[in-house]
C-alpha cells in the first residue's frame, strides 16, 4: 500500500511519545523519509502529517503563485514556517511538539488519520465529531447527486 489509508486511536506515553501506526510507518519508509513533515492543518483543529507527497503537494501549490507574490509568501510562510520535522525513532515512536498539540488539543491520546497522500493527527474527540459531520455531508452530497441523475434520467426517458 502507497497511501495512507483508516484510522487509529493511539495513547502517548508518558515522555509525550506515540507510536505511529505500522501501516503509516511502512508508508513513510518506502518514501525514503527519515520523519515526518508536521503543519498545523490551516483549516481544522488537526496536525498534517506525511512525507514526500505531502511536500510535493505543498510544493506545487506554492508554485502556482508569482515568485515574491504576496499569496505565495503567505502560503511558504504558513505551510513552511509552521512544518516540523519530527523524527521517528528505532521504535517508530515520534513526539510532537507542544505547539503541534496545542493546535489540535492533543493531551494524553491521538487519532491517526489517513488521507491518502497525507495523514492527520487528531485529539480523538474532536476526530469522532468531525467524521460525523462529514459523513452527514457526503450522505446529503450522495443524497443530491442521486436525485440529479434520477432528474436527467427521466427528463431522457420523456423525449
Amino acid at each position: 500500500m502507497d497511501r495512507f489509508v483508516g484510522n487509529v486511536t493511539l495513547r502517548l506515553d508518558s515522555k509525550g511519545r506515540v507510536s505511529i501506526p505500522a501501516s503509516f510507518r511502512s508508508v513513510v519508509s518506502r518514501d525514503g523519509v527519515e520523519g515526518l513533515y508536521c503543519y498545523p492543518a490551516l483549516d481544522r483543529p488537526a496536525i498534517d502529517a506525511g512525507g514526500r507527497a505531502l511536500m510535493s503537494e505543498i510544493e506545487a501549490l506554492i508554485a502556482r503563485y508569482a515568485p515574491y507574490s504576496e499569496e505565495r509568501e503567505q502560503f511558504a510562510l504558513a505551510l513552511y514556517g509552521a512544518s516540523e520535522m519530527c523524527k521517528i525513532d528505532t521504535e517508530g515512536r515520534v513526539n510532537l511538539g507542544d505547539r503541534l498539540k496545542r493546535h489540535a488539543g492533543i493531551a494524553d491520546a491521538v487519532t491517526f488519520v489517513g488521507l491518502g497522500h497525507k495523514f492527520q493527527i487528531w485529539e480523538p474527540g474532536r476526530f469522532q465529531n468531525e467524521l460525523a459531520e462529514a459523513t452527514q455531508k457526503v450522505r446529503a452530497l450522495k443524497a443530491e447527486l442521486s436525485s440529479r441523475v434520477a432528474a436527467r434520467d427521466a427528463s431522457g426517458a420523456r423525449e
